[in-house]
């Protein structure tokens, strides 16, 4: 997101950050986790699953913000995220998570 100032606080705020699990063989190919992710971190393999479909693949490691949403729109329960262990702050200051 660009600002035409930078915020007081931004040394302060620590955008969570996710990991996607992906069951390949549970995947259909449907897209809709590639379509919806909100960072692009998604985009369809070109190997194909058990099943004969391209699972989705993480292109852009480290850019997942653990949103949820592929998880929530995936219709075969196929993929799914956790969020990973934030960073630790500088002694002294308190972090905040920022959704």
């Amino acid at each position: 997101m660009q600002y035409w100032r930078e915020p007081l606080d931004s040394h302060r705020i620590v955008i969570a950050r996710g990991e996607l699990v992906i069951f390949e063989d549970r995947c259909k190919g449907c897209g809709f986790c590639v379509e919806y992710c909100p960072r692009d971190v998604l985009a369809l393999a070109k190997r194909f699953n058990r099943k004969g479909y391209h699972p989705p693949e993480v292109v852009r490691t480290g850019e997942c913000v653990n949103c949820s949403l592929c998880e929530m729109i995936c219709p075969e329960f196929a993929i799914f995220s956790y969020a990973e262990a934030p960073a630790a702050a500088p002694a002294g200051e308190a972090s905040e998570v920022q959704p």
